[in-house]
């Protein structure tokens, strides 16, 4: 644990960082005794700050739920960051790398809430039901970490790696498809450079969902209809430059696609 003067300093340099666009050292190298919940302080501080400047909270992300990704940071649970309505692209772009300090894309399968979801308690089923519609979509991850040099702890304060959502057109309702079988391909200028399926994301969305919705619930958060959950992707990221078009293909939920200049 760190101090609350130690929390609001990083708070700020993340701020400035995303401003800036000049990447800042891993906080866990500068104050090894910051933890978990420190580091989500640092977050929360962050949207705060955002939400000060006239932007609003759309929805949530979460990360790190595939087993190889835990194993790789050394946690048994994924991890989660805040969506603010700024970070919503539309699709086909184009998307400016400038405004980014270090872009990489993500293919997922975004559910978009058409009633109220709050935890403790929330099951598989009510889960469920609270989702309006699955969509395609990709998410742009960005580390304001210099040369993403991250530990579990560095990415939650930095907001989980979130920046950027592009959501495809294509709603589809829960009824009628397998969220689990769900394939995707990510494709890089024209190549196929990553494969998975929805399964790979905790077992299924649904889970990441039910994780989330409790874990912030136990907080007082309520998710409301309209808001977008990013689960977790169904393959490994890839970097984006000037002159990248990137498109995920999904059987049952279509394609997504963003340029980036």
């Amino acid at each position: 644990m760190v101090g609350a003067d130690v929390i609001f300093m990083l708070a700020e340099s993340f701020c400035h960082a995303n401003e800036t666009k000049h990447a800042i050292p891993p906080p866990t190298t500068q104050f090894a005794t910051l933890s978990i919940d420190d580091a989500y302080d640092i977050q929360v501080r962050q949207i705060e700050a955002r939400i000060a400047r006239g932007a609003f909270v759309k929805g949530y992300k979460i990360g790190l739920t595939s087993k190889a990704m835990q194993d790789m940071f050394g946690v048994r649970e994924p991890d989660f960051g805040h969506l603010m309505d700024d970070m919503f692209l539309p699709e086909f772009g184009p998307i400016r790398v400038s405004d980014y300090l270090q872009p990489r894309i993500e293919p997922e399968i975004a559910l978009v809430l058409g009633g109220d979801l709050a935890g403790p308690g929330v099951t598989v089923e009510s889960a469920t039901k609270a989702v309006d519609y699955a969509v395609a979509s990709m998410e742009l991850i960005d580390s304001r970490i210099a040369d993403w040099r991250i530990t579990i702890t560095d990415t939650i304060a930095d907001n989980a790696a979130a920046a950027g959502v592009i959501l495809g057109s294509k709603p589809v309702k829960l009824a009628d498809v397998d969220l689990t079988a769900i394939s995707c391909q990510l494709i890089i200028d024209s190549m196929i450079v990553h494969a998975g399926v929805g399964a790979d994301v905790m077992g299924s969305p649904i889970n990441a969902l039910v994780w989330l919705a409790n874990t912030l619930g136990a907080h007082g958060v309520t998710f409301k209809p309209g808001d977008v959950i990013m689960p977790g992707s169904l393959t490994a990221a890839h970097d984006v430059r000037a002159g990248t078009t990137a498109e995920a293909v999904f059987s049952d939920l279509g394609s997504v696609k963003a340029t980036f200049i």
